[in-house]
């Protein structure tokens, strides 16, 4: 970091312990400073126009973090999120894209573990048992390698990564310049981890939750709702970041995307949402939890509705395609390294060329897979059918064909044309009704920009 962008975060730091809210406009200012490239000046307006507006959600949303979660925290999650992640990680990762000819991620998620303590339906994690683990030095090793790419932001996933909560505390402590993120079941979440969120800073968890309390235990098992619950309150108490996630389907998308629903989590200090849609991926799948086209254009027009009146801020993994031009996978935005290693492009697809103990990642991100992803990408000019999988199943059985690449699946390989089988029907069932939802926000945005 250079003298001038050194100063800049010294004083950013300065200003969000002092009487935050009313130096926003100096903040921001020095947010355009840092982003030497513009490769956010977009985004930098847009939340700039929205946190200025003392009557808007947003502020709200920020008002209640400087009030609800500890300084240190939000400072935190300033300089190692926001400049280190986005702001100075990008130009470098654009950078390196630029240099080596390849996907340059701005996130990496990796397994520590397949363990898990619950047997979810419709998951595969629990059926791999506690088999495979990235070892400390290998998380650590991935973190260096990332850095030097560009990449400051890390999500574990599983398995339940909170099975190995000691050893990712110890790699927060080694990487202060990074962010930690978590999705997480909640049931493994207890005093001694609060207290050391607290102390490292750097790391923030999703609780993983299906909606009520039918809904959670018909999924994950009886008690677990009433265990994410508490350990929501616990987290609260010691002032911590933390959100949910959810995996809506056929059977709970309503109740998800309900405001009952949400403005509970929002009151239990829930800052952030998830939202992934049900995915039909390994030996235990269950096609029929696939959510119908109504349900995903009910999540879509949620998820709008959300941003504009509640104070949460509000991602769906899917439905957010038409912001971020469509799939992300890939390296494109992330990819994903599984507990045995396999370094994959995306979380639901359970395809590799590499091994991250055999490579380094720079070399897994030009494996054949995931070159064969950046020459394809977007998959579909309508970006509300991002998913190779999901929305165009011919574009992944054609990758993962012509790369060579091969299942990773650690319970039974599956092969290409199989899995692709299951969601054909989902994806021409979705088609026209994304196509409608594509023409009419297309049609708002000319309308918008005419304006």
């Amino acid at each position: 970091m250079m003298i001038g962008q050194k100063l800049a975060v010294k004083l950013l730091m300065g200003y969000l312990a002092d009487k935050p809210m009313e130096k926003l406009p100096r903040m921001f200012s020095l947010a355009e400073k840092l982003d030497r490239r513009n490769l956010h000046a977009s985004q930098i307006q847009a939340v700039k126009k929205a946190l200025l507006d003392e009557g808007s959600n947003w502020r709200l949303l920020v008002e209640n973090l400087f009030r609800e979660v500890d300084l240190r925290l939000i400072q935190k999650l300033v300089e190692s999120f926001i400049v280190n992640a986005n702001l100075l990680g990008g130009a470098r990762a654009q950078a390196a894209a630029e240099k080596h000819d390849c996907n340059i991620p701005w996130a990496i998620l990796m397994d520590p573990t397949s363990a898990c303590n619950l047997s979810c339906v419709g998951c595969w994690a629990a059926e791999y048992g506690s088999n495979h683990n990235l070892s400390y030095e290998m998380l650590d090793s991935i973190c260096r390698q990332g850095k030097e790419l560009g990449v400051y932001f890390y999500i574990f996933s599983g398995g339940e990564p909170l099975v190995r909560w000691k050893d990712l505390i110890k790699l927060c402590a080694a990487h202060q310049d990074c962010y930690f993120f978590a999705f997480t079941n909640g049931t493994l979440v207890n005093e001694e981890l609060c207290q050391e969120l607290l102390r490292v800073g750097n790391f923030a968890l999703a609780f993983s939750i299906e909606g009520d309390e039918e809904a959670t235990d018909l999924r994950r098992g009886k008690g677990t709702y009433r265990k994410v619950i508490a350990a929501m309150e616990l987290m609260r108490k010691h002032k911590l970041i933390f959100g949910y996630s959810t995996c809506y389907h056929r059977y709970n998308t309503e109740s998800v995307g309900s405001d009952e629903f949400i403005d509970d989590m929002i009151a239990r200090g829930c800052r952030f949402a998830w939202n992934f849609t049900y995915m039909p991926v390994g030996k235990g799948a269950k096609p029929d939890l696939i959510a119908t086209p109504e349900q995903r254009a009910y999540m879509y027009r949620r998820a709008r509705e959300i941003r504009e009146t509640k104070p949460i801020f509000y991602m769906d993994f899917w439905n957010d395609g038409e912001y971020v031009n469509g799939c992300i996978a890939g390296g494109r935005c992330y990819l994903h390294i599984n507990a045995a290693g396999d370094v994959e492009p995306c979380a639901f697809i359970h395809y590799s060329n590499v091994n991250i103990h055999d490579v380094t990642l720079l070399e897994a991100l030009k494996a054949p897979l995931f070159q064969a992803y950046r020459r394809r990408q977007p998959f579909n000019p309508n970006h509300l059918r991002p998913c190779p999988l999901l929305d165009n199943p011919d574009a992944l059985r054609a990758m993962v064909k012509e790369s060579g690449a091969k299942s990773t699946d650690m319970l039974a390989p599956e092969d290409v044309d199989d899995l692709c089988a299951k969601t054909e029907s989902a994806a021409a069932q979705w088609a026209p009704v994304a196509d409608q939802l594509w023409a009419e926000s297309q049609a708002k945005h000319d309308e918008l920009s005419a304006g």
